[in-house]
C-alpha cells in the first residue's frame, strides 16, 4: 500500500492552503495516522461497508463478451452494486467514521457526476449531519437525477456558476466554504486529490476494492490478473483498484482518461499522457494539470461529468511518471460504443465514467492471449446517465415522453 513522504508522492502532492485550514488538516492527519494501522478500526470500517453498502462487491466474468471480442478473459469488479450505485460510498462511509470521532456536525463536498454528492448526502442522513454539496451548474444539468435525490435526502445543493461550471469550480467553492467554516465543518473530499492527507486518506478507504479483487481473483481465476483497468478522473476508483497490486509487478495497471472529442484545448481531460498535463500547484496540491498558454488551469471536456476535471491524483501522477501505471484515453464515441456493447452482450448498464475503462479494457483484451485475464473496475452504474445516453442514442419515443412529462410537471406546478 502506497504511503506518502511527508505528504508527497515523488514530486507531487503537498499542502498548499490558506493558513486558516492548516489546523483542520493537521487534526485530520493526526487522527488518520493514528487509525490507519489499527486493525480494529479497519474491521469497524469493513463492518459498516458490509452492513450498509453491501460489500463485498462481486467479481463478474464476462463470458459472452470475451468470446465475442476474442483475446483475454474479461472480468468486472462490480462497484456499481454498492448502495448509491458507485464506489464513492466507500470513501464517504470511512470519512463518516472520522467525522464522528472529530465531533463535527456539518460536512461539505464537491461532486461532478453527482455520485459523491449522493453518497455524502446518504451518509449525512444516516449520521444526522448537515450537508452542503457544491456542483458545477453544467454538471447539475447533466446529472439532475442525482441532484433530485441529494435534495430529498436533506442536503443543500449549491450550483456553481463561475468558470466552466464543472468539477474544478465546485472544488474551488468547497474549499472557500471550508475556509470560512472550518471550526464546525469537515470537508468530505471525494477523490484522491487535494491537500495532504486527502490523497492518501481517500486511497486508504478505496483500497477495499483491490483488496477484495485480489482475493477474488485468486479464488475465481486461480491467479492474479494480468491487467487491471480503471477510468481516471480525479483518481479515487483507480487508486482503489490499483493499490493492493502496486507491489505485484506482473500485474499491469492501466488508467483510462477522458479523450473527449479531440486533442485541442478544451476538447478532452487527458493529464497523464505525454504533452498533455503540466506540473502545477492549484486547489491545495501539486500535480499534473491541464494548463493554457498563460499557465492558468485549462478547460476540459468529457461526455462523463465525473471525468471532466483539470487535475489528477498526485499519486497517479507519480505512478504514471515512474511507469507503474500505464495511461491511456478513450474518446466520447468509443465510450458510447463500449457502453452499448456491455449492455447488449451482458445485461449490465455501466456509468459513462466506467465506460471509459470498458473502452480501454476491451481494446487491450483483444490484443492479449486467450489464457490471460483482465479485470476492469466498473466504478458505477448508468442510471444517472439516462439523459446523456438518450442524447447519444436518440429515440423519438423518448423525446415524446419528455414532452408529456414537461406538460404534466407544468400542470402540477400551476395546480
Amino acid at each position: 500500500m502506497i504511503r506518502s513522504q511527508q505528504g508527497y508522492f515523488g514530486e507531487f502532492g503537498g499542502r498548499f492552503v490558506p493558513e486558516i485550514l492548516l489546523p483542520a488538516l493537521q487534526e485530520l492527519e493526526t487522527l488518520f495516522g493514528g487509525l490507519r494501522d489499527d486493525p480494529t478500526f479497519w474491521q469497524e470500517y469493513l463492518q459498516l461497508t458490509q452492513e450498509f453498502s453491501g460489500r463485498p462487491t462481486p467479481l463478474t466474468p464476462l463470458r459472452r463478451l470475451s468470446k465475442e471480442l476474442g483475446g483475454a478473459n474479461i472480468w468486472l469488479k462490480r462497484e456499481d452494486l454498492n448502495h448509491s450505485g458507485a464506489h464513492k460510498v466507500n470513501n464517504v462511509l470511512g470519512q463518516g467514521l472520522l467525522v464522528q470521532r472529530m465531533g463535527k456536525k456539518r460536512v461539505i463536498a464537491e461532486t461532478g457526476a453527482g455520485q459523491h454528492g449522493l453518497a455524502t448526502a446518504i451518509m449525512s442522513a444516516r449520521l444526522g449531519l448537515d450537508a452542503t454539496i457544491y456542483m458545477g451548474a453544467d454538471d447539475i444539468e447533466r446529472q439532475y437525477s442525482n441532484v433530485f435525490w441529494m435534495r430529498q435526502l436533506g442536503a443543500e445543493v449549491v450550483g456553481v456558476e463561475t468558470g466552466a461550471r464543472t468539477l474544478k469550480e465546485a472544488l474551488d467553492e468547497a474549499l472557500r466554504d471550508w475556509a470560512a467554516s472550518v471550526e464546525n465543518t469537515h470537508y468530505v473530499l471525494g477523490t484522491a486529490c487535494g491537500p495532504a492527507p486527502f490523497p492518501e486518506l481517500v486511497t486508504y478507504f478505496q483500497s477495499v476494492i483491490s483488496i477484495e479483487m485480489r482475493e477474488q481473483a485468486m479464488k475465481q481465476i486461480g491467479q492474479l490478473p494480468d491487467e487491471v483497468v480503471a477510468c481516471v478522473g480525479g483518481g479515487s476508483n483507480a487508486m482503489g483498484a490499483f493499490s493492493a497490486f502496486l507491489d505485484d509487478t506482473s500485474v499491469k495497471l492501466v488508467g483510462v482518461e477522458a479523450g473527449g472529442v479531440g486533442f485541442k484545448d478544451g476538447e478532452h481531460s487527458i493529464r497523464m499522457l505525454p504533452n498533455t498535463g503540466e506540473t502545477g500547484i492549484a486547489q491545495g496540491y501539486k500535480t499534473l494539470f491541464l494548463q493554457n498558454h498563460d499557465g492558468q488551469l485549462g478547460d476540459t471536456h468529457s461526455i462523463a461529468a465525473g471525468l471532466d476535471y483539470v487535475g489528477v491524483s498526485p499519486i497517479l501522477a507519480h505512478l504514471s511518471q515512474t511507469g507503474r501505471v500505464t495511461p491511456e484515453s478513450a474518446s466520447d464515441n468509443e465510450v458510447v460504443e463500449a457502453f452499448k456493447l456491455l449492455m447488449k452482450q451482458e445485461g449490465i448498464i455501466p456509468a459513462l465514467e466506467s465506460s471509459h475503462a470498458l473502452a480501454g479494457g476491451f481494446k487491450r483484451a483483444q490484443q492479449m492471449r486467450s489464457d490471460q485475464h483482465i479485470i476492469i473496475n466498473l466504478s458505477g452504474r448508468g442510471d444517472k446517465d439516462i439523459f446523456n445516453i438518450a442524447h447519444a442514442m436518440p429515440q423519438p419515443e423518448w423525446a415524446e415522453f419528455l414532452a408529456r412529462e414537461a406538460e404534466r410537471a407544468k400542470a402540477n406546478a400551476q395546480s
